[in-house]
């Protein structure tokens, strides 16, 4: 499946940055991966959506539909079958422009609780690993 990854800036702090590079490595072994980090400046619906191009746009949003692990393992196998590419989108600190969130195919929220930018970065990379070794039996989830 290909899976393509926005978000706006980088991780920046540490433990965020090891998160991301331990949970990339691991998810790759089950995706076609792509990353674009969008610059802090240029965080409007503008180049975030660019970015998005032609994919099915999963932006990360509090009042977005939260799913378990199983959940979402299944909202990735349904999106596997389409064979397009799904990008997850996720916005800077003050979250996602209003028109990428109304031109998003879908939203998708981690938990009502407000997470710092960094670690929503790690958590959705987690979270997509976890549904990824779920749909290939494999025993991490437990």
């Amino acid at each position: 499946m290909k899976l393509h990854i926005i978000t706006v800036g980088k991780p920046k702090l540490g433990y965020a940055q090891a998160g991301w590079e331990e949970y990339w490595a691991r998810l790759k072994h089950y995706h076609q991966l792509r990353t674009t980090h969008v610059p802090d400046k240029h965080n409007d619906a503008t180049h975030v959506l660019e970015a998005a191009s032609t994919a099915y746009i999963v932006a990360l949003s509090i009042p977005g539909r939260q799913l378990s692990s199983e959940g979402l393992a299944s909202f990735l196998q349904k999106r596997e079958l389409t064979g397009k590419e799904t990008a997850f989108v996720i916005g800077g600190p003050e979250g996602l422009p209003q028109a990428v969130l109304d031109k998003a195919d879908y939203q998708l929220s981690l938990g009502s609780l407000t997470l710092p930018h960094d670690l929503a970065m790690v958590v959705l990379l987690e979270s997509l690993y976890r549904a990824s070794t779920i749909n290939s039996g494999h025993p991490y989830h437990k």
